[in-house]
């Protein structure tokens, strides 16, 4: 992971002049369900509404779902639960994650990484990010091991994952499990492995904006391990096994995947990589556009296929603000994703740290300049480019 000082730190000579309102606004996000996909989705409602089995969570639809989606990704097992922040518990408490325990995460990302380790009773310790790729930097994560630390949670964000190799070395040396937040990362690979089977055990999610997204909450956890499989399986049903009702062997939670979206999922599971091409197509035509502006104050992210995952397509620029009001000036949709690194959060302030260990300026970096632009499968080329003529503009 490089640490460089970015050419984002570069302010632009001079902000284009603002312009009147588009009158063909490109929105951030397109939240409306493809027709093709409405219809489909009316079909499988139908289906399960009338199949008489009668089994509406945790059927053979969603045991189909796991076993061809466990074959894609080249491991040994998947189990479907409701949701993202759902698989992530069942993951911490898979690996032993108990009160009192540490558990490592990016002090930049999402709030379940952090959330999700106090749901079980244990301490979040934040560690910095680097400030070019925004993903774990694993030097300082292993800084942060001690003697109570039982995880690490590396998350892929925006386009990029994280660094593997690095984090599972580190994780083996000090004898700690490695839990991969894939939950952005469905159908990237690094090193020609794909995301979410780096870990002990790792996830993908389904919310509507990700890269395999559904109308719908839902996650999948994966694992290598037939031990961890199984008690995900418990953990996800009240503890159960699956066999015999009412016969608790834990305490668990209530985090069932749902039939319809088991059905709707395979319907179109062999576009998945279809859907995932589009998107890195639109992030490489963006990357093509910019490659010229990195020593004009815009940083964005890394081209080519290894590592990369393609959720948010986010670049960096001191002048962020600036920017996303030129956009807007011009119709065009953007969003800050994380304004304040997880610590500085009131809700995460008491395992901030102190002194040094409160320093994580990859994290601030990160939060100040990130810019997330429009990404979308309802996207076309033409939409994409008069993005990137703005952004242009805004630079010149």
């Amino acid at each position: 992971m490089t640490t460089e000082t970015s050419p984002a730190q570069a302010a632009p000579s001079r902000p284009a002049a603002s312009a009147p309102p588009a009158t063909d606004t490109i929105p951030y996000a397109h939240t409306r369900l493809p027709d093709a996909e409405r219809e489909l989705l009316r079909e499988v409602l139908y289906e399960v509404g009338t199949d008489p089995e009668q089994k509406f969570i945790l059927g053979r639809r969603t045991a189909e779902l796991e076993r061809r989606l466990a074959e894609r990704a080249g491991v040994r097992d998947v189990v479907a639960c409701a949701s993202g922040t759902g698989a992530l518990t069942l993951a911490l408490r898979a690996v032993g994650v108990v009160p009192g325990d540490e558990v490592i995460v990016p002090a930049f990302g999402a709030e379940p990484l952090a959330a999700t380790v106090l749901g079980v009773g244990a301490v979040p310790v934040f560690a910095d990010v680097d400030p070019v790729t925004m993903v774990l930097d694993p030097v300082d994560a292993e800084s942060r091991v001690t003697d109570r630390t039982r995880a690490v949670v590396p998350a892929h964000t925006f386009t990029t994952m994280a660094d593997m190799p690095a984090i599972q070395a580190f994780a083996r040396r000090r004898q700690i499990a490695v839990v991969e937040d894939a939950a952005v990362a469905q159908g990237a690979t690094l090193d020609g492995r794909a995301a979410g089977t780096w870990g002990d055990i790792g996830l993908y999610s389904f919310f509507p904006v990700k890269p395999f997204g559904m109308p719908g909450e839902g996650a999948v956890v994966l694992s290598d391990s037939d031990e961890l499989a199984t008690l995900v399986r418990r953990l996800r049903n009240h503890g159960q096994d699956g066999v015999q009702r009412f016969v608790h062997h834990e305490v668990g939670f209530n985090s069932r995947f749902d039939e319809v979206m088991a059905g709707f999922q395979l319907a179109r599971l062999e576009r998945a990589d279809d859907m995932v091409a589009r998107r890195a197509a639109v992030a490489e035509r963006y990357n093509a556009r910019f490659a010229a502006l990195r020593g004009r104050g815009l940083l964005a992210p890394t081209s080519g296929a290894d590592g990369q995952c393609h959720y948010v397509y986010a670049v960096q620029t001191i002048c962020r603000d600036a920017l996303a009001a030129h956009l807007a000036a011009h119709g065009i949709g953007s969003r800050v994703y994380y304004p304040v690194p997880l610590p500085r959060l009131a809700a995460f302030a008491a395992y901030a740290g102190q002194g040094a260990d409160s320093r994580r300026p990859g994290a601030e970096l990160a939060s100040a300049r990130h810019l997330a632009l429009p990404l979308n499968l309802s996207l076309t080329d033409s939409q994409v480019d008069r993005t990137a003529d703005v952004v242009c503009a805004f630079f010149d």
